[in-house]
């Protein structure tokens, strides 16, 4: 993964159990004049990450540049050799919300600036929203499924239940798959900004980001990748690979409402997170954790609140949930694969990281929210969370390998 908090696994973990942010002041460009000047920035120097040569490296944009960082370090910690895998039974699902706009920016004020004839022949590749996804497979020589999904906020979740479901079906026996996203832009930020979806707390960062708090007013843009290997199961038994856990249940619904708020009472998040349980034959009372989508923003988190309530009913107040975002902000369209990771280790560690920031819960929000430290618990069961603009609802279920 690549986050805020670190650019390997161990880092990442161990900053998030001990309830670390990353959250801080925008360096990657002049925030004068801008009302809210932080976000969650990843500390990156392509040059020195040795994904590709100095001249390949320049050819990517930065959300491709994570993507293919995330990816090399997942095949690693996988153990699989793709050089005596079948490469047409193997394939990749890498989402993002946006894709390249960093280099979109840089070429339209290239245009403008300096005239047509100055805009990259490289703009298109590294702008498209499978770039990372096409790169990705190039990089291991995977020639099976290829895919690239965008639902904004819920595009990794749903590109990592699309591989689910190409293995299920028999398409592949191994996914690379995940999401990316690198939309700390100036136009972005501007954006997100003015439709005040973001908090505007520039005298305190690092508690901006407070999921399901009383006092929250906006989620904390931020940047990142996740990005996890996804294999058949007697595949991966008979390699002797090391499983985090087993990805059991893929639910997916839309709002048909409104573009960008979502459903009050909740109801196409319940019905997203009820047909990952019934996929996965598991009933709401095994769920152990949430890994909740909570961004902090006033209707998000209460529409989710009420969501879980309608699914667990009165299992909701027995359950443990958290908001990771609290610590590293909202990466889009890669959240989805950063937090898959985060429930793999809540697997394998026995640890559920907290919400960090909730200091005042908020009435409405009246669910166990791990606040402030994280907490011990052999979770068995788990659920994750993506929701998106344009009414999207993602929901997974995994389980600990028995």
């Amino acid at each position: 993964m690549v986050t805020p908090l670190g650019r390997d696994v161990g880092t990442f973990w161990t900053r998030l159990v001990r309830g670390d942010s990353g959250v801080g002041p925008v360096t990657l460009f002049d925030v004068a004049g801008y009302r809210v000047q932080f976000g969650g920035e990843v500390p990156w120097d392509p040059e020195r990450e040795n994904i590709a040569d100095l001249k390949e490296v320049r050819r990517l944009d930065r959300y491709s540049q994570f993507a293919i960082a995330s990816a090399l370090d997942a095949v690693a910690d996988s153990g699989i050799d793709f050089n005596t895998e079948d490469p047409f039974r193997c394939g990749v699902a890498i989402g993002s919300g946006i894709g390249g706009l960093q280099e979109f920016e840089t070429q339209f004020e290239r245009m403008l600036t300096r005239g047509v004839d100055k805009v990259s022949p490289f703009f298109i590749p590294k702008l498209l929203l499978n770039s990372a996804s096409g790169h990705v497979s190039t990089r291991f020589g995977i020639k099976g499924p290829n895919i690239a999904i965008a639902t904004a906020c819920a595009s990794a979740a749903n590109s990592i239940g699309s591989a689910l479901r190409m293995i299920q079906y028999g398409d592949a026996d191994v996914m690379v798959t995940g999401g990316s996203e690198a939309a700390l832009t100036p136009i972005a930020l501007a954006g997100f900004q003015n439709m005040r979806a973001l908090s505007f707390r520039n005298d305190a960062p690092t508690r901006a980001s407070r999921p399901f708090d009383k006092d929250r007013d906006g989620f904390v843009l931020a940047e990142g990748a996740g990005v996890a290997v996804l294999e058949e199961w007697e595949h991966a038994r008979k390699r002797g690979a090391r499983i985090y856990g087993e990805l059991r249940g893929y639910g997916a619904t839309g709002d048909a409402g409104h573009i960008t708020q979502p459903d009050d009472a909740g109801a196409g998040a319940s019905r997203a997170m009820v047909a990952a349980l019934e996929d996965a034959e598991i009933s709401p009372d095994a769920v152990d954790y949430i890994n909740a989508h909570g961004t902090s923003t006033p209707l998000g988190d209460r529409a989710e609140t009420i969501a879980i309530k309608r699914v667990f009913g009165d299992e909701a107040k027995r359950l443990a949930v958290s908001s990771t975002k609290s610590q590293l902000g909202h990466s889009l369209g890669a959240s989805g694969g950063i937090e898959l990771a985060v429930c793999a280790l809540t697997l394998a560690t026995g640890t559920i990281a907290p919400t960090i920031n909730l200091d005042t819960p908020d009435p409405e929000c009246d669910l166990d929210y791990t606040p402030r430290a994280a907490r011990d618990m052999k979770a068995r069961v788990i659920m994750s969370n993506n929701f998106g603009f344009g009414g999207h609802n993602v929901s997974l279920v995994l389980s600990r390998p028995e």
